[in-house]
């Protein structure tokens, strides 16, 4: 009787000792799906570095996550309909690549948090209340794009001095467009310069806005952030290289295409930094308690091969703040 009493009671310890082990694995075990919503045709340098990050920090696909991918292949429009397939699918939260795919995911959900790894101006957008208090279920970082104008007008001032008129082009249908021209026209007031607003909707516009830069003269070019320039970054090293006109950008790609500088955010940065966001709200923390972010790491890329064609001397002041010089 004494040994089937000790027996009970062992059983009965040894269950209770392992509840919480069988709810840890049962924690463990449990799956995350994140929506990943972008405008891109497929895989990219940022959506590597955003599976990068959640690697960082212990987040494995198929084994704690599951990525569920949608890309709307340079289609803006496509994005409405794969942002309502994530939420059908009930991810736990999505991954809003750019502001028009965050506008998407928040116009199909209330719910669902939603993070923004780039985004020129989230508060102007409607993506949230402020960068302090997001106040929905969107939260991320900003781009800094209205800064940024006036900072590249800055240096295409700083190493062509004689700049007076700069062309700069813009996608009208940006939700961001209007806010960033603005903050530009100001920053151009300052720094006597005029601008010539050129707006381009799809690429068979730009060779209308090439003929409006020669017969206006314009002795500069600058263009506000939009995807749609990556598909035209040729053709503007081109007409620049032709016409011999300095060129500033907001990625090293149009750079590493023929164009004289390039300032601005690493993107790929922002991307790794989002997995930080994600994997906290995954962890309990709510989009509406974290403050939207700001880029801590910036990239000025420099031709020079294209500055000797054009006949500008880069100071020196420049080439040493640049992080990336083409010879």
């Amino acid at each position: 009787m004494m040994l089937r009493t000790i027996g009970l009671i062992s059983t009965l310890v040894f269950g209770l000792l392992a509840l919480p082990l069988s709810t840890e694995a049962q924690q463990a075990a449990k799956l995350y799906r994140i929506g990943y919503l972008a405008p891109d045709s497929g895989p990219s340098l940022s959506s590597e570095a955003f599976r990068q990050g959640l690697r960082d920090l212990g987040w494995v696909e198929g084994r704690n996550i599951v990525i569920e991918y949608r890309w709307a292949g340079e289609r803006r429009e496509r994005l409405v309909g794969l942002a309502t397939e994530l939420v059908q699918l009930k991810v736990d939260i999505i991954l809003g690549s750019t502001t028009p795919g965050a506008l998407a995911a928040k116009n199909a959900t209330k719910t669902i948090p939603i993070v923004i790894p780039v985004s020129n101006d989230p508060v102007g957008s409607g993506l949230v209340e402020s960068l302090a208090r997001p106040g929905g279920n969107v939260t991320g970082f900003s781009y800094l794009a209205h800064e940024m104008t006036q900072k590249r007008l800055e240096l295409l001032k700083e190493v062509a001095p004689r700049i007076t008129r700069v062309a700069i082009l813009l996608n009208p249908t940006h939700p961001d467009s209007a806010a960033e021209l603005s903050e530009g026209e100001v920053a151009a007031r300052v720094l006597g310069m005029q601008l010539q607003v050129l707006k381009v909707r799809n690429p068979s516009e730009l060779e209308s806005a090439f003929s409006a830069v020669i017969r206006e003269r314009a002795d500069g070019l600058i263009m506000l952030s939009d995807r749609l320039f990556f598909k035209m970054q040729g053709r503007i090293a081109e007409f620049a290289a032709k016409h011999r006109v300095p060129t500033i950008h907001h990625a090293k790609e149009f750079v590493e295409a023929g164009g004289l500088m390039s300032y601005g955010p690493d993107p790929t940065d922002m991307y790794r930094r989002a997995a930080i966001l994600v994997d906290k709200i995954l962890k309990g923390a709510k989009p509406a308690d974290l403050p939207v972010e700001r880029p801590t790491k910036f990239d000025l890329v420099i031709n020079l091969k294209t500055a000797k064609a054009l006949g500008i001397t880069i100071p020196p002041s420049i080439l040493f703040r640049a992080d990336k010089v083409i010879k």
